[in-house]
């Protein structure tokens, strides 16, 4: 793209969205931003804009603003049948996301890693192995740094270790990442791209662009992302936590690698085979990128897991705090009630997205969990699949706050209390990670009434 010679119009001024301007900017391209939230954080992030010469659009003159860019650049929040993409396609005028701007600016290798789940636990994995090894690699993308914000950092000798959601899939063309790497895929999404073939499609992008000089890492043990392999023309690495593959794999309880033993899957500090199998995918995406295996042991015997992702963040009255905030689907909460040791009380609850709840009913009754709390938008939702499934250890309440108070005056001593609410956020909190972060605050106004033995406002003073 020939940047001052274009108009774009910036979508949505979330952290993708103000790094996408900034990038544009930088580069000397006349740059439109625009969001239907004007207050709080688009608020502050619209001054900082204008301060760079963006141009603030408000919503009275966006069709009219709209009509002088060349290309829309979209947050990936804004789904692509929204009126705004629709009206730039019809038009005949490009739409990107922040991290096509991104891909088009990177001029060092890049790792990719998609999935339903697990894909920051192994781009942070990945990230530590990397630096452990001595090479200047930055975690970037769905991790919470946008890739177009790094690009300059990175430099050509860097190396980016993107995570990649189907969100951000939608208008990604140009990335094509030396090892791609893609986890699984489950149900998830529903609600935005209506079925299951358009998600897996999406997935699918991932690999795209890889040519027969370039790896596409991919779990054999799921059906679907093992019919990717036809898909590609990079070459194929497996990994499997099933049997020996030409790849990465577990063999007499330990981690190996093209027949080498690397080290016993005991000395990993993460438990449950779903972290077995990020790991697989994490050596295998650093052996293909060089690194020897002393480096990779290290990093993985020291690494201590993600925030909001099965989080032992505190005991209180001998109830263990367990944050899976981070668990915004059904697989991903499958995962946890099978691998969090002891009996818990589940808090399971929030915005739906448009699959079905009974799979974690079958999982709870083979798992330690002993009731479920159920809160949110979609609460009814879920207290009808549990019927459905036979599972009457239920509490229905709302809000959040009142099903965390809930949920620990029903678990008992050498309990967890384990938040993983199978559903996105977006119904009470702007994302799973201000909900493990109320979480947490529930937690500290728990204990504090405690010491008090008087109720603790929404404040956190303890009051009537």
């Amino acid at each position: 793209m020939y940047y001052q010679r274009q108009t774009f119009l910036v979508a949505g001024l979330s952290r993708s969205g103000v790094a996408a301007s900034g990038f544009l900017r930088a580069r000397g391209a006349r740059v439109y931003c625009f969001d239907d939230v004007e207050e709080g954080s688009v608020a502050q992030a619209a001054a900082s804009l204008k301060e760079l010469g963006c141009v603030i659009v408000q919503k009275q003159e966006l069709e009219a603003r709209a009509a002088e860019c060349d290309v829309l650049v979209l947050s990936p929040g804004i789904p692509v049948d929204h009126p705004l993409p629709v009206s730039f396609k019809r038009a005949g005028k490009r739409i990107i996301g922040e991290m096509e701007l991104g891909a088009l600016g990177l001029h060092c290798p890049a790792v990719a890693v998609t999935g339903t789940n697990g894909k920051t636990t192994t781009v942070t994995m990945l990230e530590g192995i990397f630096k452990g090894a001595g090479m200047n690699a930055l975690a970037c993308g769905n991790i919470g740094r946008p890739l177009s914000s790094c690009v300059e950092e990175l430099g050509e000798d860097g190396l980016a270790v993107i995570e990649v959601s189907s969100f951000q899939l939608e208008t990604l063309f140009s990335l094509r990442p030396h090892v791609a790497v893609v986890l699984n895929v489950t149900e998830d999404h529903l609600n935005r791209h209506y079925n299951m073939e358009n998600y897996i499609y999406l997935k699918s992008r991932l690999l795209k662009n890889c040519a027969e000089s370039e790896y596409a890492v991919l779990n054999h043990d799921d059906p679907i992302v093992r019919g990717f392999a036809e898909k590609t023309k990079a070459k194929v690495i497996w990994f499997s936590s099933r049997e020996p593959v030409e790849g990465g794999y577990l063999n007499e309880g330990s981690f190996c690698y093209m027949g080498e033993k690397l080290f016993p899957v005991s000395e990993l500090p993460l438990d449950g085979e779903h972290n077995a199998l990020n790991a697989l995918a994490a050596i295998c995406a650093a052996k293909l990128m060089g690194v020897g295996t002393e480096a990779i042991v290290s990093a993985l015997k020291s690494f201590r897991g993600v925030k909001h992702r099965l989080q032992r963040i505190g005991e209180l009255g001998g109830v263990s705090f367990i944050d899976d905030s981070k668990a915004t689907n059904v697989d991903s909460a499958i995962k946890a009630v099978r691998s969090v040791r002891g009996e818990s009380v589940l808090l399971v609850g929030g915005k739906d997205k448009g699959y079905s709840y009974e799979p974690l009913f079958d999982a709870i009754r083979n798992s330690g969990v002993v009731h479920t709390v159920i809160y949110g938008e979609n609460a009814f939702r879920i207290l009808s699949a549990a019927l459905k499934k036979g599972y009457t250890s239920v509490t229905l309440c709302r809000p959040f706050d009142v099903a965390v108070r809930v949920a620990y005056l029903t678990a008992k001593p050498g309990q967890n209390l384990l938040l993983s609410p199978a559903s996105a956020s977006f119904d009470a909190f702007r994302n799973y990670e201000e909900r493990g972060d109320r979480f947490r605050e529930m937690l500290s106004v728990l204990s504090e009434e405690g010491r008090s033995g008087e109720p603790v406002g929404e404040d956190g003073i303890a009051g009537e």
